[in-house]
């Protein structure tokens, strides 16, 4: 884990670091390419400079937000924005279930929507894959 998201996962309750750290451990194992680091003051991980999934402290939980998760068509997964986000919230680690987060991320490799370029496209999403 990256020194300056161990400091976020750190700046946070007990409860909430646990859910961080688990967040964090999840996805660097299975997103093995992804560049990571504190992006707008939350942990995000990035292929090929776009965005694909991170992680911020809300007021009453953890949001785990997929840039592209709209696409993956899971039941889980809670539309977030206008664009094609969706998220996950959590209040205690034991919500988290490893294999719906792997499946989910491995989605997030193959489905993407192209957010590094929207301000350049004013605000039109591109597919890229």
């Amino acid at each position: 884990m990256k020194s300056e998201i161990q400091t976020y996962n750190n700046s946070q309750i007990a409860e909430d670091k646990e859910i961080c750290d688990l967040l964090c451990n999840i996805i660097d194992k299975n997103l093995t390419e992804a560049e990571n680091k504190i992006w707008h003051a939350h942990p995000v991980w990035f292929l090929d400079g776009n965005p694909i999934v991170g992680y911020s402290k809300l007021k009453g939980s953890v949001r785990l937000l997929f840039w592209s998760g709209q696409s993956f068509e899971e039941e889980k997964l809670q539309n977030e924005g206008s664009f094609k986000a969706a998220e996950m919230r959590y209040t205690n680690a034991n919500q988290i279930n490893a294999e719906d987060l792997k499946r989910w991320l491995q989605k997030s490799i193959e489905i993407q929507w192209d957010y590094k370029n929207i301000v350049k496209r004013k605000g039109v999403l591109l597919r890229l894959k």
